[in-house]
């Protein structure tokens, strides 16, 4: 199975590009937050770290973000809590999807976790500064400065961008990333 994972700024469009392969497609902020309102042992550890803030279930979003405002501590507190639930599911996701010719892998911190090894094919979604504060702009839970606060725990876009096996332009125009995801397509699977 070829695991292709998408990098790119936060606001860049990396979980649309995924849609676009046609694939199977793990997305672990889709997964991050069905933990949050479904897992009530995630719901009790988080409590047990964060007592000030979280104290009803399912976990409301707000309240997390309070936590990592009052102390930067606080996303390493929760990410110890949520990531490797996060990797439990992601390899189910891997043992589901085990006889497709490919997956593709829409995990924000996939370099950060190092979930990725070298057999991985990386793509970083490139984009202006401009389009991805506008498409930022469009979410309804918009926040500049939680955005600015992960951001720091992220790896540079320029690593992110040197270690990939491609790089697509991102103008949020669809039919073009159509186009550009196809001719992507067709040189993995001739490797």
């Amino acid at each position: 199975m070829i695991k292709i994972g998408i990098l790119g700024d936060i606001g860049s469009g990396k979980s649309f590009i995924s849609k676009q392969f046609g694939l199977p497609v793990f997305n672990a902020d889709k997964e991050v937050q069905k933990i949050y309102k479904k897992d009530k042992t995630c719901f009790r550890k988080l409590k047990k770290k964060l007592p000030k803030f979280i104290n009803s279930y399912p976990v409301n979003k707000k309240n997390l973000i309070k936590a990592i405002f009052s102390n930067s501590k606080n996303i390493k507190k929760i990410n110890e809590i949520i990531h490797p639930r996060v990797r439990k599911k992601l390899k189910y996701f891997f043992s589901e999807n085990k006889k497709k010719k490919a997956v593709v892998l829409d995990i924000p911190l996939l370099l950060e976790n190092k979930i990725n090894d070298k057999s991985y094919i990386l793509i970083f979604v490139d984009a202006k500064k401009k389009d991805i504060d506008e498409n930022l702009k469009k979410r309804k839970n918009y926040n500049s400065n939680l955005i600015k606060r992960l951001k720091k725990i992220q790896t540079s876009l320029k690593t992110k961008k040197k270690v990939s096996n491609f790089i697509i332009k991102n103008n949020f125009r669809s039919e073009e990333i159509k186009k550009k995801v196809k001719i992507i397509k067709k040189e993995i699977f001739n490797l």
